[in-house]
């Protein structure tokens, strides 16, 4: 079987998006000036021998988060996301088909950074809603309106390796602990070169979006819908999702 490249299943995803037949668009009450991409860019720094991931709004990013609905079970989650031509093993995980993409999310109903303590106050269950960085794996999803959803696999399959740093839920998903600014309109992140296998060349996107979970007390009907997926596209920054961004050096 030929497997789906990354431009096939961008160009897939992108006709999803973009002539999506849902008439609701969950989400759409946070969709303002914190969520209108102006501009995105990915520098390396060779003093610190860092990649610094950055986007640009119209408004104050990272102003705008989601109300919280006491459950996992839809729990909304807003974010600023990079897609990128990056492989899953260049991040941690083991190889598989999908869109890298690295994520910055803020969500008050969860916390899925139990190694990290964003908001310092000693407890490290209570910070979801701080801005935080994910890697995460993203496939085409014909179940919700915006057409991706994180990559999911059967719980216990030996054959998927995740990062030390990931929460240990069935999907393509891991809470590396970067570090995240936010400066007016724009939202920075911090990703050591050594943490993306001194990858320097790689194309990229930049989205805005609201994503919403569907996991509820530890249990997940699979063939329902996914558990953690995109259900409106506020912005793409490239307008077809074509990932034309190329990093500065």
């Amino acid at each position: 079987m030929m497997k789906m490249t990354t431009l096939t299943l961008t160009t897939g995803l992108s006709a999803m998006i973009f002539g999506s037949s849902f008439a609701q668009k969950p989400g759409e009450q946070y969709n303002n000036a914190d969520y209108k991409l102006k501009a995105a860019e990915v520098v390396y720094e060779s003093r610190i021998d860092a990649l610094v991931f950055e986007v640009t709004v119209e408004g104050q990013a990272g102003k705008t988060v989601p109300k919280p609905v006491g459950s996992m079970s839809g729990a909304p989650v807003l974010g600023y996301v990079f897609p990128t031509t990056l492989k899953s093993r260049d991040v941690g995980f083991s190889a598989t088909e999908g869109i890298v993409a690295m994520a910055l999310t803020a969500h008050p109903d969860m916390d899925d950074t139990p190694l990290w303590d964003e908001n310092a106050d000693g407890k490290y269950d209570n910070d979801g809603v701080v801005w935080h960085a994910h890697w995460v794996v993203l496939t085409k999803d014909e179940r919700v309106p915006g057409g991706l959803s994180v990559k999911e696999f059967k719980a216990g399959d030996k054959t998927v390796e995740l990062p030390k740093t990931a929460p240990g839920l069935p999907f393509f998903f891991d809470s590396p602990g970067f570090n995240v600014i936010s400066q007016g309109p724009s939202m920075r992140v911090v990703v050591p070169s050594f943490r993306v296998h001194h990858q320097r060349d790689f194309k990229f996107d930049a989205v805005a979006c609201y994503m919403q979970m569907s996991h509820s007390d530890g249990h997940h009907k699979a063939g329902s819908e996914p558990m953690l997926g995109v259900y409106n596209v506020f912005g793409v920054l490239s307008g077809n999702l074509s990932l034309p961004y190329t990093v500065k050096k």
